[in-house]
């Protein structure tokens, strides 16, 4: 469903169609117009235009930097579903050795208890 949504950004009107929520995308322009006034009311001879290219290139810079942690979380995760794996099958084989240890000892025993009575 496309919704049709107004937006104000430093002053100026603008209309957008669009499939996001009226709320989500009014959210986005708000966050332009704050980080645009900031920087036309910090003192700095910017223009309109010069100022809304500064916000996308910190938006465009705060993107990149989230897909490289969402990589890293993402390497992070593969790396943790691996190393459990080799604890799985290291607790596998612990178990394996510790039930050949006992059948062995109750092999010892039943030795020793059948040489035993043969001694008396």
């Amino acid at each position: 469903m496309t919704n049709k949504v107004k937006l104000t950004i430093c002053g100026i009107n603008y209309y957008i169609n669009t499939d996001e929520s009226p709320e989500y995308v009014e959210g986005l322009a708000q966050k332009i117009d704050e980080r645009m006034s900031q920087i036309i009311k910090s003192g700095a001879l910017v223009t309109m235009t010069q100022a809304a290219v500064l916000v996308a290139l910190e938006m465009a810079d705060e993107v990149a930097k989230s897909e490289e942690t969402r990589n890293q979380v993402k390497e992070y995760l593969e790396e943790t579903v691996k190393a459990r794996s080799e604890r799985d099958y290291y607790k596998r084989e612990l178990e394996r050795h510790k039930t050949e240890v006992k059948f062995k000892d109750d092999q010892i025993n039943l030795f020793a208890k059948s040489n035993g009575d043969n001694n008396e």
